[in-house]
């Protein structure tokens, strides 16, 4: 079920193609790579994307104007790997009464990838403190490759979700302070096929039920490589009941053998949406906060923009 926009041509997109457009963006939109979004109590959103040390815009609300600020880590990440100037993929928490940002440490289209954090009591520029390495990090003989973290505060139990490729998407179990791990990782999906990537998880829980979130196919490259069409990156998830097992769509296929059922994909002038993050607004409900090319712009990796939709919950699964 589609979300429908106030506009008439928003209304026409939507019905034509099943999606809303994506939401109003004004200010620095674009080069917004794998976007992740916390309010602050006074009102401040704050967008966090890859590249460089991590950067930081702010804005009085999701639709901006965004303005950049900073890099968290202008000096890049004390592990020391390759990649360690240019992270990628933050998620962004509070927990307690400080915030949580992970990030990614690799070298594109391989193993040798580490999860480092960063904390803040602010968000403000300057203030953050970098603990290196969380203990989850990978080589040719993992797996998985260790990339695209999410913290979820299951009920003060934390648990953080990873992967790309290889084995795909895992979790495993953090510390009750959630700076390094605890147990051993578990699989959560897998598509058996071997020919799409499965990354960017990110798990809420909603009633009864855990939401897998995940990007799945090719994310990059499409002024050089486009994919054929449906290869490209797109949005689907998988539930549970169950935090750590059993995921399946909503026609039963288990995640971890290839199921996921679509959120969100190529439409209209939007193409290879993903990189995606879910966050609950306290002004806008749930939301999916995602990259996506606009083809009116151009396919290049640089010009992938920031999109958010509101999520609508009907018969216990997402749509937008």
């Amino acid at each position: 079920m589609a979300t429908f926009l106030l506009t008439a041509a928003g209304l026409l997109f939507a019905k034509a193609y099943g999606y809303a457009n994506p939401g109003d963006c004004s200010g620095t939109c674009g080069n917004a790579h794998d976007p992740s979004i916390i309010r602050r109590s006074d009102g401040t959103y704050f967008r966090l994307s890859t590249g460089g040390g991590v950067q930081i815009h702010t804005a009085a609300d999701v639709t901006g104007p965004w303005t950049y600020q900073c890099d968290m880590l202008a000096s890049g990440s004390k592990i020391d790997s390759s990649g360690s100037t240019d992270l990628w993929a933050p998620d962004v928490s509070l927990v307690g009464d400080e915030y949580y940002v992970y990030y990614s440490v690799s070298s594109f289209g391989t193993q040798d990838s580490s999860i480092g954090l960063a904390t803040s009591t602010t968000m403000d520029c300057e203030t953050f403190t970098d603990h290196g390495s969380v203990g989850v990090s990978s080589t040719s003989s993992k797996d998985y490759n260790a990339i695209d973290a999410n913290l979820l505060d299951d009920d003060g139990t934390y648990r953080l979700q990873f992967g790309s490729f290889w084995g795909d998407i895992f979790q495993v179990e953090m510390k009750s302070t959630p700076t390094s791990t605890s147990g051993a990782s578990v699989a959560l999906a897998y598509d058996p096929s071997g020919t799409h990537a499965e990354e960017g998880s990110f798990m809420v829980k909603r009633d009864d039920y855990y939401y897998l979130f995940f990007s799945h196919g090719q994310c990059c490259g499409y002024d050089t490589s486009k994919p054929a069409s449906g290869d490209e990156y797109m949005v689907k998830v998988c539930r549970s009941k169950s935090v750590s097992g059993s995921f399946v769509d909503i026609d039963g296929t288990a995640c971890s053998s290839g199921g996921g059922s679509v959120v969100l994909e190529s439409h209209g002038d939007v193409y290879g949406p993903g990189g995606q993050s879910v966050y609950e607004d306290p002004e806008n409900g749930w939301i999916l906060v995602y990259h996506y090319v606009d083809t009116t712009i151009g396919y290049a990796d640089g010009d992938k923009q920031f999109g958010w939709n509101k999520i609508s919950w009907s018969g216990g699964w997402p749509s937008v």
